[in-house]
C-alpha cells in the first residue's frame, strides 16, 4: 500500500509531525515502512505561463514558446507535441539542476535561443505522468507564475509504501490509514463533508429501478448521472503516478483515485446496456450463490459484485450517462465462493477479498464530488440502495486481562479512546469489563488477544517497559512428571546397557502389522491423509521399527546392534499405550583383544541379562502371545508382581530371514507396569545366614518354572533366597535330569543351629518329594 503525505492530510492534519515522526509511528502501529522517499526539486524549477506557441522555422517537431515565469518572459524551445495545449507549465530556468545532475543552460537550437526548459514529470524526479510535458491546473494549488514547483505540498510530497499484513486490508486506503495515524498520534480525524451542488432536480426513481432476487450477501448503492466532458486534473494523474495506480482513462483514473482514497469499491457502468423497452434503467442484483451475486440487465449477466465487470459493460471516457456503483461484501465469503466457482477475477478483487470499506455512502459521494470538480456532471437526486443487515462481532475486554496480555497497566479510559478512534462502539459494563462492537471493516478481530494486539499496536511496542520472563506456576509433583523421570531413568540404564536409542514415527505399515498378527486399526479410524505408503497406519507394536532400524544398520555394515525405544502403540479402537521395546542382533560386543577379534553372538541369556538392567527384576514363565515375530522354544512371558507385562523372544528364524539381518532378540514390555512403586522398608536380620544347596532328581519333561511354584508357597520364614544352580542330564539317568537349588537361610531372631537349617531343608524335600515327584539324588 503506498500513499502519500499530503494525501493523508486531506484526513487529518500533519502539519505539526515530522517525517521522522511518521516513519516510527507507522514502525509502531505494524503498518511496516517498506520504504519512504521526500520529493525534491531544485527552486528554480517555477510556475510558467504560455503566452505564445508556434512552429520552429526549421524542425517540424521542435515549438518556439514565450513564457512568463514571473521575473520575466523567457523563450524556450519545447519538443513535447503536447506543449500547444498548455497554459501553465512546470519551467526549469538558467541554473538549475535537475535529477541526473542535469544543469540547465542557455542553449540554441536548430538556431533559435533557448533559455530554459519546459519539464515532464520524469525529469522532474517524480513518477511518470504520460507522454510530454507536465500540463499543470489548479487541482494542486492556486498557479502563481514564477513560484517554486517544489513549493507546492503535493508536488514535492513524501511518498511512503507500507507492507501490510494479510489481515489489513482496512488499511488499502488512504483513509484506512490515516484512521489509524489518527489513534496513534491523538489527532483527531478531520471532518469530511462531500455535498453536491446537484444541477439535475430529478430523483433518480424516475429514471431507475432496481430488484434484487435471492438471498443478497452484498451490499450495493447506485448513483445516476450524465456527463457531457470530463476534463484531466493533474493532481490525479500525479497521484496516481506516485501510488503505481493506472487508469485507463479519464473515467478510470477517476474512479481509482477515489477508490484508493476512501477504499470503497467503486465501478462504473455504461446505463444504457440497463434501459429496457420502456427506456428505463433496471438493474437486477441476483444471489447466485452465497457470496457470489451477478448484477443483470434483463437477462444478461454484467457483473459479479466484488470479482469482475464485462467489458461491454464498462463505462468509459465517451460515455454520457453512467450508472455508478458502490459495493461491499464479507471478504470470507467472497473468497471462498470465488475459489469455489473458478471465477476470472479483476483488480478490484484485490481490495474486495482483503477487506474493503463498507461506508458505501461515503465512497459514493466523495466519487461524485470528484467528477463534478473534474467532469461536467449531472446528478440524479438520491441512490438505489441493497443494505444487508450485518452483525456486528462483539467481544467482551477486560481491561485486566488486557493488562495482563500486554504486561503493563493500561487505564480503562486509554482502552476506550483508543477503540473508539479506531472505529469502534464501546459500551460499559461495568467493573473494569467492556462489550466492544467491531466495525465491518475489521473482520479480522474475533477476540480480546485481537483487541490487545490493537492497543499495543497503539500504545507502541517501544512504549511498552521491558521485563523479565516470570513462570508463575508453582512446582508440583504429579502423574506426568513420574512418568517422565521414570522415563529418564530408563532411558539412561538402557544407555548404560550398551543399547543405543531409536527414534520413530507412531506410525507403521499396516501390511506388515497385518502379516506378522499384530492388531490394526478398524477401518473407519484409519488414518486419511498418511505421510507415506510405508507409514500408512498406527502402530500396535514398536517392534516392527525397530526391526527396520535393526535392517538399515546391518546394511550400514554395523555388526552389534542394541537398540531401544520408548513410546506409544495403539489397539484397534485406537487406544494408546506405551511400551518399552528392545531388539538386540548380531555380536554382543565389539571385535577387541578380549575376545580374540570372535566376540560372541546374543543368546537368550545375555539378553535377559541386559534387559532387566534397564527395568529392573522380573520373572519368565511359558510364552502365551501369539504373534509372527516370537520363536517358538525361545521365548516367555515378563512377569512383574505376578502379572504378566509383555514378552521376551528370540526372532523367529523365517522373520529374521526375511529382514535379512542376523540372529536378533526383541522384547516389548508394558511401560505402566515397570514405574516405579513405593517401596515400605522391611527390616533386616544382623544374624549370620548360611547357603545350602539341594541336588534332587526330577523327570526330564518338567522345567524349573513349576519347581520354583512349589518352592515359593512354602511358609517357611527363615528361607530368603531361592535360585538354581546347576541342571544335568546323564545317559545313567535315564528318562530323570538332576536339578541343584541354592537356599539362603536366615534368622531374623537368631544366630541358626544345626537344628533350625535341618528343619528347613527337610520341609523343602517333602514339598519336592510330594509335588514333584523328586528323589534325593
Amino acid at each position: 500500500m503506498i500513499v502519500t503525505r499530503s494525501w493523508l492530510n486531506e484526513f487529518i492534519d500533519l502539519s505539526s509531525v515530522s517525517n521522522d515522526t511518521l516513519y516510527e509511528t507507522f514502525n509502531a502501529i505494524g503498518l511496516e515502512v517498506d520504504s519512504l522517499r521526500q520529493i525534491e526539486i531544485d527552486p528554480k524549477v517555477v510556475i510558467g505561463k504560455i503566452i505564445s506557441c508556434e512552429k520552429h522555422p526549421d524542425a517540424d517537431k521542435l515549438n518556439v514558446c514565450q513564457i512568463d515565469v514571473g521575473s520575466g518572459t523567457r523563450q524556450i524551445v519545447c519538443g513535447a507535441a503536447n506543449v500547444v495545449d498548455a497554459e501553465y507549465v512546470a519551467v526549469a530556468t538558467i541554473g538549475a539542476v535537475l535529477p541526473g545532475d542535469f544543469a540547465i543552460k542557455h542553449a540554441k537550437l536548430r538556431g533559435v535561443e533557448s533559455e530554459g526548459m519546459v519539464c515532464a514529470s520524469s525529469e522532474l524526479g517524480l513518477p511518470d505522468t504520460g507522454k510530454g510535458i507536465m500540463i499543470l491546473d489548479s487541482s494542486i494549488g492556486t498557479l502563481e507564475v514564477g513560484k517554486a514547483f517544489g513549493s507546492y505540498e503535493c508536488v514535492a510530497d513524501t511518498i511512503i509504501e507500507l507492507e501490510l499484513t494479510a489481515n489489513r486490508g482496512d488499511c488499502l486506503s488512504v483513509y484506512g490509514v490515516a484512521r489509524d495515524l489518527s489513534s496513534a498520534l491523538d489527532i483527531e480525524m478531520k471532518v469530511s463533508e462531500f455535498k453536491l451542488n446537484n444541477k439535475m432536480k430529478l430523483g433518480i426513481g424516475r429514471e431507475a429501478e432496481l430488484h434484487s432476487k435471492g438471498t443478497m450477501d452484498a451490499d450495493l448503492h447506485y448513483k445516476l448521472a450524465t456527463i457531457d466532458t470530463i476534463s484531466s486534473a493533474s493532481l490525479i494523474a500525479l497521484r496516481l503516478a506516485m501510488v503505481n495506480v493506472e487508469g485507463e482513462g479519464r473515467l478510470a483514473s477517476l474512479l481509482a483515485y477515489a477508490t484508493h482514497t476512501t477504499g470503497v469499491v467503486l465501478r462504473a457502468y455504461n446505463s444504457r446496456v440497463f434501459r429496457n423497452d420502456k427506456d428505463k434503467v433496471c438493474v437486477f442484483p441476483t444471489a447466485k450463490a452465497k457470496g457470489i451475486t451477478e448484477i443483470r440487465n434483463d437477462g444478461e449477466v454484467l457483473s459479479v459484485v466484488g470479482v469482475n465487470q464485462e467489458a461491454s459493460a464498462t463505462a468509459n471516457d465517451t460515455t454520457k450517462e453512467i450508472l455508478l456503483e458502490a459495493s461491499y461484501m464479507h471478504p470470507d465469503t467472497l473468497v471462498e465462493a470465488v475459489s469455489a466457482a473458478s471465477l476470472k477475477t479483476d483488480d478490484l478483487y484485490y481490495k474486495t477479498s482483503r477487506g474493503s470499506n463498507p461506508e458505501l455512502s461515503f465512497g459514493l459521494s466523495f466519487l461524485a464530488c470528484l467528477m463534478e470538480k473534474n467532469t461536467d456532471i449531472s446528478c440524479y437526486e438520491g441512490s438505489l440502495n441493497v443494505n444487508v443487515e450485518r452483525e456486528n462481532k462483539t467481544v467482551i475486554v477486560d481491561v485486566e486481562e488486557i493488562s495482563a496480555i500486554i504486561g503493563m497497566d493500561v487505564e480503562m479510559s486509554k482502552v476506550v479512546t483508543i477503540l473508539k478512534k479506531l472505529g469502534f462502539e464501546i459500551n460499559s459494563m461495568g467493573n473494569s469489563v467492556i462489550a466492544a462492537v467491531v466495525p465491518l471493516f475489521r473482520h479480522d478481530i474475533t477476540h480480546i488477544q485481537d483487541i490487545a494486539e490493537e492497543i499495543v499496536r497503539i500504545i507502541g511496542i517501544n512504549n511498552i517497559e521491558a521485563k523479565p520472563f516470570v513462570f508463575a506456576e508453582q512446582a508440583r509433583l504429579n502423574d506426568t512428571t513420574e512418568r517422565y523421570k521414570a522415563k529418564k531413568g530408563f532411558k539412561n540404564r538402557a544407555v548404560g546397557a550398551g543399547f543405543y536409542e531409536n527414534v520413530s514415527y507412531v506410525f507403521s505399515e499396516k501390511a506388515l502389522l497385518e502379516k506378522y498378527g499384530f492388531s490394526i486399526l478398524e477401518e473407519a479410524l484409519e488414518l486419511a491423509n498418511p505421510i507415506a505408503e510405508e507409514l500408512n497406519t498406527l502402530r500396535s507394536t514398536v517392534l516392527i521399527n525397530l526391526l527396520n532400524a535393526v535392517k538399515r544398520n546391518v546394511s550400514y555394515t554395523k555388526k552389534s546392534i542394541p537398540l531401544f525405544e520408548m513410546g506409544a502403540v495403539f489397539g484397534s479402537k485406537r487406544e494408546q499405550s506405551d511400551v518399552i521395546s528392545f531388539a538386540f542382533s548380531g555380536q554382543v560386543e565389539g571385535e577387541n583383544v578380549r575376545n580374540a577379534g570372535k566376540p560372541k553372538i546374543i543368546d537368550f541369556a545375555t539378553f535377559t541379562q541386559k534387559v532387566g538392567a534397564v527395568v529392573g527384576a522380573f520373572e519368565l514363565v511359558p510364552c502365551s502371545y501369539k504373534n509372527g515375530l516370537i520363536h517358538p522354544y525361545q521365548s516367555a512371558n515378563v512377569i512383574v508382581a505376578g502379572k504378566v507385562c509383555g514378552f521376551i523372544s528370540k526372532l523367529h528364524p523365517t522373520v529374521q530371514e526375511s529382514f535379512g539381518i542376523p540372529e536378533t532378540f526383541i522384547a516389548e514390555l508394558d511401560f505402566d507396569m515397570f514405574l516405579p512403586k513405593h517401596i515400605n522398608a522391611t527390616p533386616i536380620s544382623k544374624f549370620q545366614g548360611v547357603y545350602k544347596d539341594l541336588s534332587v532328581v526330577i523327570d526330564k519333561s518338567m522345567n524349573y518354572y513349576e519347581v520354583a511354584k512349589v518352592l515359593n508357597a512354602l511358609d517357611l520364614p527363615m528361607l530368603k533366597d531361592i535360585y538354581p544352580v546347576d541342571i544335568y542330564e546323564d545317559e545313567k539317568l535315564g528318562e530323570k535330569k538332576s536339578l541343584t537349588v541354592r537356599f539362603f537361610i536366615q534368622s531374623m531372631d537368631k544366630t541358626l543351629e544345626d537344628s533350625d537349617i535341618e528343619t528347613v531343608m527337610n520341609e523343602i524335600m517333602t514339598a519336592l518329594e510330594k509335588e514333584c515327584q523328586a528323589e534325593l539324588r
